[in-house]
Parts: C-alpha cells; structure tokens; sequence
C-alpha cells in the first residue's frame, strides 16, 4: 500500500520538515519495473532537488564502482545510510540490465570505533588504492584528508560530501540534512519545554566537522537572538573528552587529603564527565546532543544521576534508545534526519559525477520533529530507523 508523508511546518520557522525511512533490514531489492511503491520510497520522495530521488537516466558503464565511507559502522543511524547506498545500487543495476561483472559496484566502510578520523583515512587510502570511479565521504574532519582528496582529483575520481560538508574546493555535491535548521528547531522547541527560562547544556558531537559546526552555530545563534532567558552553560564537545577527564582528575584530586588515592583520567568515563558538569552548574535546566552518541550520553548521565525528571532532554536521531526514552518522557523531543535517503543521493550524485551530467551544490534530504505525541502517527512510524 502506498504510504504518504505528512509534512509539518512549524509557524515559527515556516519550514517544511519532511520524514525519512523506516529501519527495516530487509535485503535490498528492484524497484524500476514494479506497479506498486516499496516502504522506503517516501523517504525518497522528499529529497530535494528531485533528480536525486531516483536511478532515472542514469546509463553508467558497466563495471563502475562506486566508494561510501561513513564516520561509522554500528549505529542505526549509520546502518540506513548504508542500506540506502545498496539499495540504489540494487535499483541503478535494475534499470539498467546489469548483473555479474557488468553490475555497478557500490560498498560502504566506516570507522568501528565512533568518530576515528585516522581509521576513516585509513579507510580513505585503501579505497583509492581501488581507483573507485566516484568516492563520497562523510568527513569527520573537514581538514584532515586534503592530501588524499587531492590525490583523486589528480586521478580523476570525482568526489561528493554526504551527511557532512567539506571545505575541499574539489567537493562536487553535498547531500545532507539541512543542519542549520535542524538545529535551530531543536533551539526553539527546548526553550519552549523550559518556558524561555533556564540553563542549557550542550553535548556536540565533535569539534571538527561541518555537521557539528553547523548545528552547534544555529543552535547557539536562535538560543541568543530569540530566547534572552535562556544561556547555554556549557559546551561540552565528544572528541575532547581525554582532555576534560585529565582537566577533570586534576581538579578532583586539589580536594584529597595526602593519604589518599588519587584518581586518574583512565578512571573516568564519559558519563563522569557530563555529571561532573551537572555537579558544577545544579541550576542546568535543559540538555540538548547534536547526534545520536551525544543524545544517548545525554540520556545515560541523566539516568545515571537520577537527574532525568530534573533536566529536560532533547537531541537528534531515532536508535531504539532514544524512541524507548520518548515514549516514557525521558526525552521529549528529537530531530530524526532520513539517513535512507542520504545514502541513497549519495550514490546517485557520484553516478551523476561519473557520468559528468552536473550536480547541485547541495543536496537536502529533510528531517522531522518527533515527540512523544505524534510518535505513533503512522507518518512518523514510517520514517524510524532502529
């Protein structure tokens, strides 16, 4: 049965906040000659421009390979941009006629350990050591593979940014949520929860990447030119956490008498961090993560203090965690991306790149505000990735 998505639109922003893929992990399958749509085809249907939503036209030689490198493996959110990825490579080989050696090759690699910028470039360096015919990457550092990215220019492997921009000049088409706004919703719909009263702290992801950038900029800048009763505490960024567990063992060993036992940073882990803060600010009244690790460790501090009915917690993504804590009030809202969709323009720009039919500069594949009120609507149940 064909599914249709329900748009919401925030007066507010007067945006449109569109819906993305349900998580389901079925095998990939065709869907070019078929009289009925698949499940994920909603997801699809919202991207924007709309060139990028289907495998139409696209006449790529047979044998290309296409590369995708993720910032990780494990996560559900990281899992759907990879079922999206093989699926448009199910889809692209469909329409085309292509199987055995003649099919249009497309994987997708990722870092294990979340957010590693030196095994993502490891992964960067065995990939092109593969001449893929197009490469598109979800750089955890903006900066950190210009080197390599040179090198496939030089070699003439077009490149595309996905989830995450990149300040390469070489990038040829970025596909990812439109982060500014995302992130701008997530402002104003704490600050209402807070009643445009309180103390805020923010976990972002990392420090480095266009993502982490772009959410932690919009959400600071409607935090101050919109809610004047609201102050962002702290700022508390994952990538940095070594540093804050020395910073942190140092300041809670000044109060030890001689005889006793010092801690060290390898005592803590990151949920000691973000209570340490807690602890240091008892007037914080809202938490909000830029991703889905920053949502959870939100979420698993808050738990672990026993501070969960005392700050109010939101953030973006949708793993099972994060729905389980919607449907009991521990999290009361949450930006959901499509990452089906991101995946699957992604392997449509870098057909695009192949082919050399231009791409747009950016590629916006949509987001939705999920509480724990439109929850079971089956507009959203058709979007959540687990």
């Amino acid at each position: 049965m064909n599914r249709k998505w329900t748009a919401i639109v925030p007066a507010i922003f007067g945006i449109m906040l569109t819906v993305s893929a349900c998580g389901k992990e079925d095998a990939p399958t065709f869907t070019g000659n078929i009289t009925e749509e698949p499940t994920y085809q909603d997801s699809l249907n919202v991207i924007s421009p709309t060139a990028y939503n289907n495998v139409r036209g696209l006449k790529v030689e047979p044998g290309a390979y296409i590369s995708i490198i993720g910032r990780e493996s494990g996560s559900a959110y990281w899992k759907e941009i990879k079922r999206g990825a093989l699926q448009a490579a199910v889809d692209l080989n469909g329409a085309l006629g292509y199987t055995g050696d003649d099919e249009v090759k497309v994987t997708y690699n990722a870092p294990e350990d979340v957010e590693n910028i030196d095994e993502q470039v490891n992964l960067l360096d065995e990939e092109l050591a593969r001449y893929p015919d197009a490469l598109g990457i979800a750089s955890i550092d903006a900066e950190a593979c210009k080197v390599q990215f040179d090198l496939a220019t030089e070699n003439g492997i077009p490149i595309i940014a996905l989830d995450s921009g990149n300040s390469y000049q070489g990038i040829q088409c970025t596909i990812k949520t439109d982060n500014a706004e995302a992130a701008k919703t997530g402002a104003y719909k704490l600050s209402d929860e807070m009643e445009d009263e309180g103390s805020v702290l923010l976990l972002v992801h990392d420090s480095k990447s266009a993502s982490s950038l772009e959410r932690l900029n919009s959400f600071k800048s409607e935090i101050e030119e919109n809610h004047p009763g609201v102050s962002i505490t702290e700022t508390l960024y994952l990538d940095k956490m070594d540093d804050m567990k020395k910073e942190i063992a140092e300041d809670k060993n000044k109060s030890k008498k001689e005889d006793e036992k010092k801690i060290t940073s390898e005592d803590l882990n990151d949920t000691d961090v973000v209570a340490y803060y807690l602890e240091k600010h008892p007037d914080i009244k809202g938490c909000f993560g830029t991703n889905i690790t920053a949502t959870q460790l939100g979420l698993k501090t808050l738990k672990q203090e026993d501070k969960i009915k005392d700050v109010i917690l939101m953030g973006f993504d949708a793993g099972k965690e994060q729905l389980d804590a919607l449907k009991s009030g521990d999290i009361k809202g949450l930006v959901v991306q499509n990452p089906f969709g991101i995946g699957y323009a992604s392997v449509i720009a870098a057909s695009r790149s192949i082919l050399e039919s231009g791409n747009e500069a950016e590629v916006n594949t949509g987001y939705i505000w999920v509480t724990g009120d439109n929850l079971e609507e089956e507009s959203i149940q058709n979007m959540l990735y687990q």
